[in-house]
């Protein structure tokens, strides 16, 4: 049975806040265990890496390439079928497409007091890319994360993924060749991270990680910011449905058990402002989780973590959707372009019933790579200005150092550093005829 709440309701309030503060996701505390491991490994490097690596996915690596005879990245495309390549083919390109569209441009302007000012974008120089490996086929992630980075212009993208005994998806595999990966690496968790982070044997250090991992990674990542730049610590992932009387009920409970069956962590909400659409989904969810293979972790992250909110309004739906702040937002609703300017909060928003959360995890060219867990109030999904840095710009000649010097003095002065306002007074002297 799904969980209903009535914003309609007097107690809606407490009932909704508590609802947005239930626990999900990794309970089990890795911190001191991903802290031994990212010692270890600055500690012994390459060593430590291949000693975790055999540990952990039966994996033997030389210590100094961190490479195995095992594991060959080419021959491993070669066993992705052609089917499946064309998709991949298809999906890097709309990928590249959307991404080129996001490049920032440079600029240089002059402020009335003659001081020019600007900004100036440049990429990182280098991007680890941590995909999760093994049997598990994951070749969008591995397109979402590098063909940004590779669109921005980092000159260096390295993928870590674990290869247990050997095995990796050939669809990985295929997807790491075609957006273009520099340098592979058949290792994956903490040990994955620190190497990145601090480099081990050949594998020199990167800028920032980006990627998907579990809860060793996810800790790995925040451990290690500050040394190196991260895009996210990724939740359990989540869709939000608005849907009005002109749904198809059975499209929004395929919509909803999409995301349900990733982990029994995973959230699936409808807001409805019609009662009959909402009984009509939770029947259609129920006919349906019957048929999945992924029957019994959608079941518990429906069951468990789920929702159906009745709204008064489209008016209040919205202002739900706002306080959720889900990574994927779909409005099913007759005119989703009379709603969307009242979203200010959401990963990433799906317009209309023939826009399915399902075809931005692959083909619409938007990236996957999107806040969770509320994250969306303060933050974006992945895009090419995180693979890019802004540099400020400024310079000031002998008539806008007199305008600027005054005040920037007395600011010096007032903040008690004399050598900021000595390096301004010293030049009021001389500042005729220099640039």
């Amino acid at each position: 049975m799904a969980r209903w709440i009535d914003a309609g309701e007097s107690g809606f309030k407490a009932t909704f806040d508590a609802f947005l503060n239930e626990p999900r996701g990794e309970v089990e505390d890795v911190a001191t265990t991903v802290r031994e491991v990212i010692a270890d490994v600055r500690k012994h490097g390459g060593e430590a890496v291949a000693r975790y690596t055999a540990k952990f996915d039966r994996l033997t690596l030389d210590p100094v390439t961190l490479q195995s005879d095992n594991v060959d990245l080419p021959a491993l495309a070669a066993g992705c079928s052609a089917d499946l390549r064309e998709a991949i083919d298809f999906a890097a390109e709309r990928i590249a497409a959307y991404h080129e569209k996001q490049r920032p441009v440079d600029n240089i302007f002059k402020d009335p007091d003659g001081v020019e000012l600007g900004w100036k974008w440049s990429a990182l120089d280098s991007v680890g890319v941590y995909v999760p490996g093994g049997l598990a086929s994951y070749p969008s992630s591995v397109l979402m994360n590098t063909i940004p980075a590779k669109i921005a212009g980092v000159d260096r993208v390295v993928m870590t993924a674990p290869a247990p005994g050997g095995q990796m998806s050939p669809a990985v595999a295929y997807a790491a060749l075609k957006a273009g990966v520099d340098e592979f690496y058949p290792v994956g968790g903490a040990q994955a991270v620190a190497a990145l982070a601090f480099g081990a044997g050949h594998l020199i250090r990167v800028d920032k990680i980006v990627g998907p991992g579990n809860a060793y990674v996810a800790e790995a990542k925040r451990q290690v910011f500050g040394t190196v730049g991260i895009d996210t610590i990724a939740g359990p992932s989540e869709i939000l449905v608005i849907a009005d009387a002109s749904c198809e009920p059975d499209w929004i409970a395929a919509d909803l058990l999409s995301q349900a069956e990733h982990d029994t962590s995973s959230q699936s909400i409808l807001i409805t402002v019609d009662k009959a659409v909402g009984k009509a989904v939770e029947e259609a969810v129920e006919k349906q989780l019957k048929t999945l293979s992924t029957e019994a972790r959608a079941r518990q992250a429906w069951e468990n973590h789920g929702a159906i909110i009745f709204a008064t309004s489209l008016d209040q739906a919205a202002d739900i959707a706002n306080e959720i702040a889900a990574e994927h937002l779909e409005l099913a609703i007759e005119d989703p372009d009379m709603l969307l300017p009242q979203i200010r909060h959401a990963g990433a928003v799906f317009l209309g019933h023939h826009t399915p959360e399902a075809l931005g995890d692959y083909v619409t060219g938007s990236n996957h790579v999107l806040p969770t867990s509320r994250a969306a109030r303060f933050s974006s999904g992945l895009g090419l200005y995180d693979f890019m840095k802004r540099m400020s710009i400024q310079r000031a000649g002998p008539d806008g150092f007199n305008v600027l010097a005054p005040a920037a003095l007395r600011l010096a002065e007032a903040e008690g550093l004399p050598a900021h306002a000595r390096s301004v007074s010293i030049r009021t002297n001389r500042g005729e005829g220099h640039g």
